[in-house]
């Protein structure tokens, strides 16, 4: 439990001013009710000072301690590859600072294990950008399931593939090296949906599933398969394929009345079957994706709400992931 002063309003500063936050992230920190950003850093300060002059933040740094310890922070955004997001975290909590740290929540479950508590030692929270959580579009799939509109959910389907990205081998993104990722495009999107559901269904109870590498286009997996069954009973089946020549993005939910059917990165509409028909339901994304989260963030900050997305909830989709790579990691001698 946090026991951080209320805050009339949240200063934020973020450390790691990339893509993710000129568009997903970055103005949402600037959008959101009682919520101001004050300052970003990146380790080169020229393109720290530019992302400050264009976003019209007050300052910047090229060093994350000085930005933690930059007294006019309240709370401090991690949205640095995976491999740092422990240090960073541990860093923030001993100063006192609240987190919201991107996801991945960190490579391992253990590292996350380890973040959760060190900002309870400091009586900070703890948050993570599951985004989904607070999204409209996501809101209404948890209405309907709480409202009957499948009748009980029994089982989930999850399928997403895509072709591979044309990288060069001796420039790899960071999301398909396991030592930065914790492994591929699996943990990248996949984590997505696996915290989606773990949010619509509840927590997951078991899990079981395989992973390799079938195109051997970069050293993390490509393709993984996964049995699990829900704390409720629902059973799970997912394929993650990223060596596919299809695209697909598919999560069907079957009840016992109907079934509903969606994408985790689209914005087409849902799809719900009962006995009556089929009904399309509009769900479009917001403009800034992170922007409901992160208000729900804020409001927990100055104890108007709460957020939907904690450490402990990403821990849960961390041990999914840790699970399921086990044996690819250990195969190709993957350690962190």
């Amino acid at each position: 439990m946090s026991t951080m002063t209320r805050l009339a309003a949240v200063r934020w500063g973020i450390i790691g001013v990339g893509d993710v936050t000129e568009r997903k992230s970055g103005p949402g920190l600037q959008r959101a009710e009682r919520s101001e950003l004050v300052a970003v850093m990146r380790r080169d300060g020229a393109q720290a000072a530019d992302f400050a002059r264009r976003h019209g933040v007050p300052r910047w740094y090229d060093d994350a301690d000085d930005l933690i310890a930059d007294p006019e922070v309240d709370a401090v955004y991690i949205a640095t590859p995976p491999d740092s997001h422990r240090d960073y975290t541990l860093r923030a909590a001993a100063a006192g600072k609240a987190v919201y740290v991107e996801k991945p929540m960190a490579r391992t479950a253990a590292e996350c294990e380890e973040m959760i508590d060190a900002c309870e030692r400091a009586g900070v929270p703890l948050f993570v950008a599951y985004y989904r959580r607070a999204m409209p579009r996501f809101l209404t799939v948890k209405q309907l399931l709480d409202d009957g509109a499948i009748g009980a959910p029994r089982a989930v389907s999850v399928r997403t593939q895509s072709q591979p990205g044309m990288w060069d081998p001796t420039h790899l993104p960071w999301r398909v090296q396991p030592e930065l990722s914790g492994g591929g495009l699996f943990v990248d999107l996949g984590s997505h949906t696996l915290d989606l559901l773990d949010f619509l269904l509840g927590p997951i109870g078991a899990v079981s599933g395989a992973a390799s590498n079938q195109g051997g286009h970069y050293p993390a997996e490509d393709i993984v398969s996964a049995t699990f069954v829900f704390v409720s009973g629902v059973q799970g089946v997912g394929l993650w394929s990223f060596d596919a020549a299809e695209k697909r993005d598919e999560v069907e939910i079957v009840g016992t009345t109907g079934t509903l059917r969606f994408s985790s990165f689209g914005t087409e509409p849902l799809v719900l079957r009962t006995a009556d028909g089929e009904r399309l339901i509009d769900a479009p994304y917001p403009e800034v994706v992170q922007q409901p989260l992160i208000q729900a963030v804020v409001d927990e900050l100055t104890w108007r709400g709460n957020s939907p997305s904690t450490g402990e909830s990403a821990l849960r989709t961390a041990r999914f992931v840790d699970t399921v790579l086990a044996g690819y990691r250990a195969e190709h001698g993957i350690t962190f």
